[in-house]
């Protein structure tokens, strides 16, 4: 696993994981927390083949107090969309009622902590044709993160090249 935090909000940028495969090669990077590298580029090395640019894009970034899911480029407005929690399978589905889009979604961090879903911490808004979901992080994981924060304070930050370069 590897974290990004901003230095002076704290707040955490990118979460990835990438595990061994059965021969013992790593994996590509899964990320977990923020926007994936290559999202601006295009996920697909073939010059010729190029995903389309209004195709909804899903992606997770947290706030101090809530998990927060945006997905761009749905154009339908706010009353299509129906955003629930099925706790059976552990799992918050959006669907549209014109049958347009549904992803179905699962939270890791509360899964890690084996916390279960709450229907009335989960919200949504729509705005800019972007639907933005919000869970309420339970009392547990706000600790867990207080206390995660207090370790990296203690950690010295790695510099994106501006210390000096010493010769030899």
């Amino acid at each position: 696993m590897a974290e990004e935090y901003d230095m002076k909000t704290n707040q955490l940028l990118l979460r990835k994981w990438r595990e061994k495969n059965a021969l013992g090669a790593y994996g590509n990077w899964q990320v977990e927390v923020g926007e994936p590298a290559g999202l601006a580029v295009g996920t697909l090395d073939c010059e010729l083949i190029k995903e389309s640019s209004t195709n909804p894009i899903f992606m997770r970034k947290d706030t101090k107090n809530s998990f927060q899911w945006r997905i761009r480029n749905l154009p339908y407005p706010k009353d299509v969309y129906s955003v629930s929690v099925e706790k059976d399978q552990r799992c918050c589905v959006i669907h549209t009622t014109n049958k347009k889009y549904y992803k179905k979604f699962s939270i890791p961090d509360l899964e890690r902590f084996q916390l279960p879903l709450d229907c009335t911490a989960l919200s949504f808004t729509h705005a800019n044709n972007t639907l933005v979901i919000t869970y309420q992080k339970p009392q547990e994981i706000l600790d867990a993160e207080e206390e995660l924060q207090k370790e990296l304070k203690k950690i010295k930050a790695a510099n994106d090249g501006d210390g000096e370069c010493k010769t030899q």
